[in-house]
């Protein structure tokens, strides 16, 4: 390839088009006309000798070149934009625009709230927009630039993205305060938590969450008697049944706060759930991203001082208090 004649442009056209499969909304995005993007696209595919998007079922689609070039356009896009300039400044106070989140639907109970008081005091004229994703889903949404910032239980992550540690959460049961349960004799123990059915809320519709990979570690399982993608009913039918949910310790607290569930610690070592904030290495230093991402962590550090000035369960019958305490 001759890079003597290379124009600079096309790697952010570049970077467009693979992130939005679309030449018109590739134009939107970069303030460009259609035809000027179709007539870049076609300079990019003379460049590189591939023709980089093709026509698929559902529209554009990415040739295995185009795959390949992702994330060294946005590293070199990334090195470019550091090379050149001062970061752009950012006063909440008068910005405006909109920053998108992904997060599994537990950490938007606990999580929102807050985070969208804060920006109403500081950051008014900026809007928040969540998208449900589970952690597969969710470094899928950053890569293609769907989201600014993702929140999550993650397994890995590709090297052009930055993460870090907010929160450790334990996993509790949570169930009507009358449940059979509380009053039965014997142990709360982890036998009596998986003789009742389960209410499980799994993003990707698939009956499975976090706390069944725990258990398949120990070589346990629970029956799920239902299966949602989120929480919205989920006080309704604990409350009405004699299933049981196990939830991370915040969206837990939530629901005995808030609707009067009762909860209980997991009868098993399963250890803790983390929770990190991931995003883009090219918006490492964005001084909008670096607000918001210092924004979640100052709500956290009060979520962890509630959960420290609160540690005990919620309180229950007496009779299945005491018997909880004579396990």
């Amino acid at each position: 390839m001759n890079l003597n004649n290379l124009d600079l442009n096309l790697l952010k056209v570049l970077d467009a088009l693979i992130a939005e499969r679309s030449v018109t909304r590739a134009g939107i995005r970069l303030g460009r006309s259609q035809p000027a993007v179709s007539h870049a696209l076609d300079r990019l595919r003379r460049l590189f000798g591939d023709e980089l998007l093709v026509r698929g079922p559902a529209g554009l689609v990415l040739t295995s070149r185009a795959e390949a070039l992702r994330g060294r356009v946005q590293e070199a896009l990334q090195l470019m934009e550091s090379c050149f300039g001062d970061a752009p400044a950012f006063d909440p106070a008068t910005a405006t625009g909109v920053f998108r989140l992904s997060t599994p639907d537990r950490l938007s109970l606990a999580l929102m709230p807050p985070l969208l008081a804060r920006m109403r005091k500081r950051a008014p004229g900026m809007a928040l927009q969540v998208m449900t994703a589970d952690r597969e889903q969710a470094l899928d949404l950053l890569d293609a630039d769907r989201v600014d910032l993702a929140l999550g239980w993650l397994d890995g992550k590709p090297g052009h993205f930055q993460a870090e540690f907010v929160m450790n959460e334990s996993l509790f049961c949570v169930f009507r305060r009358d449940h059979p349960i509380v009053r039965r004799r014997g142990r709360f123990d982890i036998t009596a938590v998986l003789s009742y059915p389960h209410l499980v809320v799994s993003a990707t519709g698939t009956g499975r969450a976090i706390f069944d990979d725990l258990l398949a570690r120990h070589g346990l399982r629970r029956e799920a008697l239902i299966a949602v993608t989120n929480f919205t009913v989920v006080p309704q039918l604990l409350r009405k049944s004699e299933m049981i949910g196990v939830f991370t310790s915040l969206a837990a607290d939530v629901f005995r706060k808030s609707f009067g569930l009762a909860r209980r610690p997991v009868p098993i070592d399963v250890g803790k759930v983390s929770t990190n904030m991931v995003w883009q290495a090219r918006h490492d230093r964005d001084k909008k991203h670096q607000w918001l991402r210092a924004e979640i962590k100052a709500v956290y550090a009060d979520l962890r001082k509630g959960a420290v000035a609160n540690p005990k369960p919620d309180s229950a019958p007496q009779r299945g208090r005491r018997q909880l305490a004579r396990a």
